[in-house]
């Protein structure tokens, strides 16, 4: 079995397994290089190529083809499954009675310090988020109706919190769609909470949503917007500055998306930077995990971006993430920095990386496609050492 978004090229070279190129190449009637450039993809076999050669590897030539399956086709009974199914409220309630505030509130705290810190934190997530959900939407009802404010504030809180954290993880399950309806019971439960703090950051959901969506643009005016907003409201100076300051990196990286280097660069430096030396990495407010070294992550994206590899490895050297509450910004620190390195074709030093990433977080490997396209750079481009570490790594993350 291969992934279904393994390119053609890279399904050849599999089922060609320990056979010589240049002897597949033979038997079919077509040349080593041109077998080469069809396997690197650098070229596209015409189907009567395709056809010989899926008679010499002794597949169908329906095997070499990389087409996602139609979604009507995918499995019904996955765990990311049910938490999509709970978010829409066809899941029934894991507890018999209505969870209290304090029980909600423990439960969310527990799912985000899970989903922030645990090398399995999908497999955790998909366990956990489809009772949690329904119990919470449970609880909303509920208080809706009730006459308890203190109660129902705690509640509407504890969804506002809830329904963040499913908008991250539904994104990272490639569900850009139900993370939208997340992120606007995020921002429903926040108004109706009347907490400037949690509207902020679901206001910060909403733009990280636009961004995947590919509205960079849109991200940008709605963060900016939102920092205005927030400057005037009345909350902790140290929480204000937090969460402007995380709305101001999601402009950021709205204007690196549309290519705006120097704007995000001007932005980062101008509105991030400032806001980051009033909070320490460990504040953590609204789960947003801003502080001075996520301000420096964002300032390494925007250089590898742009391409300017050897200033983002610069900046990578002066970071140390080790105080970062959050092992998804580790990773993804990790993960530019590898493709910063296969930007200079330092093939063996982006394995050493994404060895070290596997170590950390196997689960966000396997699901990051920037990941598996690196894994398969090497496969395709490096020396012949590195290039069967990197076909081992690709069977261990699920490519093949």
């Amino acid at each position: 079995m291969v992934a279904s978004d393994l390119p053609i090229g890279d399904r050849i070279r599999h089922y060609r397994g320990g056979r010589r190129q240049d002897a597949v190449a033979g038997l079919v009637g077509i040349s080593p290089d041109y077998l080469s450039q069809i396997e690197r993809g650098l070229k596209v076999p015409s189907l009567p190529i395709l056809y010989a050669l899926a008679q010499e590897l002794g597949v169908a030539t329906a095997a070499l083809l990389s087409e996602q399956p139609p979604a009507a086709e995918e499995a019904t009974d996955t765990a990311e499954a049910a938490v999509g199914r709970a978010l829409l409220g066809y899941a029934p309630t894991a507890s018999p009675t209505r969870a209290t505030a304090a029980e909600l509130r423990g439960r969310v705290e527990a799912a985000w310090q899970s989903w922030q810190t645990d090398g399995d934190r999908f497999t955790r997530a998909a366990t956990t988020l489809p009772g949690l959900v329904a119990d919470t939407e449970y609880a909303v009802r509920a208080v809706r109706a009730g006459t308890d404010p203190t109660e129902r504030r705690g509640v509407l809180r504890a969804a506002a919190d809830l329904y963040c954290l499913l908008r991250s993880y539904l994104r990272r399950t490639g569900r850009v769609d139900l993370a939208t309806i997340a992120a606007d019971r995020a921002m429903r439960a926040a108004e109706d909470a009347d907490d400037p703090l949690r509207i902020a950051a679901a206001q910060w959901n909403l733009g990280h949503v636009l961004l995947a969506a590919g509205q960079p643009g849109e991200a940008e005016e709605l963060s900016l917007r939102a920092a205005e907003q927030l400057a005037a409201t009345q909350m902790p100076e140290a929480e204000r500055a937090a969460m402007g300051g995380a709305l101001q990196l999601v402009a950021v990286v709205g204007a690196a998306r549309r290519r705006r280097w120097s704007d995000a660069r001007d932005r980062l430096r101008q509105h991030a930077a400032p806001a980051a030396r009033m909070v320490p990495d460990s504040s953590n407010v609204g789960w947003t995990v801003f502080g001075p070294t996520n301000v420096a992550l964002h300032a390494l994206s925007i250089d590898m971006e742009a391409g300017e590899t050897g200033e983002a490895l610069h900046t990578a050297d002066a970071i140390d993430t080790s105080d970062l509450p959050s092992l998804e910004r580790e990773f993804t620190f990790g993960l530019e920095v590898a493709a910063c390195h296969s930007q200079r074709r330092d093939d063996a030093a982006v394995l050493l990386a994404l060895l070290g990433l596997e170590a950390v977080a196997p689960e966000d490997l396997a699901r990051t496609p920037l990941a598996r396209q690196l894994v398969l750079t090497v496969i395709r481009r490096a020396r012949a050492m590195h290039a069967r570490q990197a076909e081992q790594l690709a069977v261990r993350i699920g490519l093949v």
